[in-house]
């Protein structure tokens, strides 16, 4: 999960995620302001590692925090 931080674009995104309830892949996209493939592929990384999870709707993905595994994640970080 730690991995999947390592970098300040998938950061933002769990940020983006972390404020709404749930976020479609295009709405990240503009919120970010890179090209959607770009996005699609940090969405990806976040989703391997479990720290959100997507719901396909149609032709289009809806996405949230894994409130659980981020959890999860914290509470490592803190026993640090």
């Amino acid at each position: 999960m730690a991995k999947a931080l390592a970098h300040p674009v998938r950061v933002r995104i769990l940020r983006v995620l972390d404020e709404r309830t749930t976020c479609v892949t295009g709405d990240v996209v503009l919120e970010i302001g890179l090209a959607q493939s770009t996005v699609s592929e940090h969405l990806r990384i976040l989703r391997e590692a479990g720290l959100i999870q997507g719901e396909i709707e149609g032709p289009r993905t809806r996405y949230c925090v894994n409130r659980e595994r981020l959890a999860a994640l914290k509470a490592g970080i803190a026993a640090l």
